[in-house]
């Protein structure tokens, strides 16, 4: 009987086993951990992939990321802000001494994080989630772009390619896939433009298709007009199409591409936490000039009640000037901060977690311009100039704009460096504010671009883009030019060379790449779309 009851035992043992095996998966899951599955039903195992992307079109977070990817560049070659102290001894970027180490940024944060989520989501979604893919698309587009106006030729089309990964597209082959990716995105969500699938994911515009249709064409716009003058029947055409589209363009501030982050911006860290950035003087000559009343919600005296920051001229928001060596009369660097920290500071308000990359301002700057080249659906060129400003200052919360616009009087202003009058400038434009018929394409084109340069502050990457595309504003050059030879000091940097990441890993793209470049691998080259300004 024993050993009957023992067998018995051992039978059940071995069948409890042969369950627990057979249920093994499911009994040894964390029913916390999400499967496949479960991903797929709200789109997760795609969504997942967008944040990414917003948020790395430029990098937010580490602020150092954001700072070596647009600040030492874009921001300081725009006009628009400087370092208050000369990093490296004033051998950088801002003194045209390119740093390598720095620019590695500018390539590898899109190409990391955006360039292959897209390609994922392409994998994931190209077929059976069209609109999915199509938004992919128009991200691409608004990250990529930047990258070639930094650099001129990338790696586009072949990007995820085994067999071509490495080849560059020339400028003038990727701003082509541009339009033809804008062309399959706005394609794609004219398709299925009430689908709310892409709610969740949508750090802009609330999963509303529509918006991005607009945001699609507005792009082809900033794209068309940026290629006016080295292609014009290319540009007309797909200005034309962006313009008469049934969707139309960015209209209003709340049609704005902007992210909503939960980051912080990271100019609030690199200004007010650092001390790295400050006004450029050229901002001052221009705000100050016209009496500009959205000078305050730009820029902000130091913090008159900091004994170490106090303004360094109280009343007056003053700028320092681009591009500056380390000053005889200083031991180091950090002693040299004493007196330019207390230049302005950037208002509080441009640090908001929404981040900006393309205003309703900008889009009526761009039809100004598409009026003045004869472009159709561009409407009239003053009507497009006046919105232009009225929209920035509505933007701003900020009044007076009539009174602002028919001032045909102010001009920009000279500059004075209150620390050392050896950095001191006049100015460099006599051009007015208010519109005038009678005057020339060529003046009307430099009020355009003006008031445009003003209204897209702080996104200095195309603030710069549009400066080397036309010559305006006529920003004021570098103190100090380290380029040795190299680059031109009154025509100013236009690109940033290939990085030296790509140098070591993709050496034959390299050399491809600047044979499609047209020029020297260096800061003096002019890219594709830059044919020489001023010239309408």
């Amino acid at each position: 009987m024993k050993s009957i009851k023992k067998l018995n035992i051992m039978i059940a043992v071995l069948g409890v086993l042969v369950s627990c095996t057979e249920n093994f998966d499911e009994l040894n899951t964390n029913p916390r951990d999400i499967t496949e599955e479960e991903l797929e039903v709200d789109f997760q195992h795609i969504g997942s992939l967008y944040k990414p992307i917003f948020e790395n079109i430029y990098k937010y977070d580490p602020a150092s990321s954001y700072q070596l990817q647009q600040n030492l560049n874009a921001d300081v070659y725009s006009g628009y802000m400087t370092p208050p102290r000369p990093f490296i001894a004033g051998a950088n970027n801002t003194t045209y001494n390119l740093v390598g180490g720095w620019n590695n940024t500018i390539w590898s944060v899109p190409y990391s994080n955006v360039m292959n989520n897209v390609e994922t989501i392409e994998e994931l979604a190209k077929d059976e989630y069209p609109t999915f893919y199509a938004v992919s698309l128009i991200l691409k587009v608004a990250a990529m772009h930047r990258v070639s106006d930094i650099f001129g030729p990338i790696v586009y089309t072949n990007f995820g390619d085994l067999e071509k990964a490495g080849v560059y597209d020339s400028q003038e082959e990727a701003y082509h896939a541009f339009f033809a990716d804008l062309d399959t995105g706005v394609a794609n969500l004219m398709e299925d433009l009430d689908s709310s699938r892409f709610t969740a994911f949508d750090l802009s515009y609330g999963g509303d298709y529509s918006q991005w249709v607009k945001l699609a064409n507005s792009l082809r716009l900033r794209l068309a007009i940026r290629i006016s003058k080295i292609d014009p029947a290319t540009a007309k055409a797909e200005g034309e199409k962006a313009l008469n589209h049934p969707l139309g363009v960015i209209e209003t501030n709340g049609d704005g591409f902007f992210v909503n982050s939960a980051v912080s911006h990271p100019l609030q860290t690199i200004d007010n936490s650092w001390g790295d950035i400050r006004m450029n003087a050229f901002m001052e000559s221009v705000l100050s000039g016209f009496n500009d009343p959205r000078a305050g919600a730009y820029f902000l005296e130091v913090n008159p009640g900091d004994s170490d920051t106090e303004p360094i001229v109280p009343g007056a928001l003053k700028g320092v000037r681009g591009g500056m060596p380390l000053l005889s009369g200083y031991a180091d660097e950090l002693d040299q901060k004493g007196d330019y920290i207390r230049f302005a500071v950037i208002n509080d308000n441009i640090h908001q977690t929404s981040v900006q990359l393309m205003t309703a301002a900008e889009v009526y700057f761009l039809k100004a311009e598409a009026a003045l080249r004869g472009w159709s659906g561009a409407g009239d060129a003053r009507a497009n100039y006046e919105m232009g400003i009225t929209t920035s200052f509505e933007q701003r919360g900020i009044g007076g704009v009539s009174t602002y616009m028919a001032d045909n009087v102010s001009t920009p202003a000279d500059y004075k460096d209150p620390v050392n009058p050896s950095n001191n400038i006049a100015a460099t434009s006599d051009i007015t504010i208010a519109w005038n018929d009678a005057d020339n394409n060529e003046t009307k084109l430099e009020k355009i671009i003006t008031q445009k340069w003003i209204a897209v502050f702080p996104d200095g990457q195309e603030a710069w883009s549009e400066f080397r595309r036309t010559g305006y504003p006529r920003i004021f050059p570098v103190v100090s030019n380290q380029s040795a030879g190299t680059v031109d000091t009154e025509i100013q940097i236009r690109r940033i060379p290939f990085v030296d990441n790509e140098r070591s890993t993709n050496p034959e793209g390299v050399k491809d790449a600047v044979t499609k470049l047209g020029g020297p691998d260096n800061g003096g080259t002019r890219l594709w779309w830059d044919t020489g300004g001023p010239n309408f």
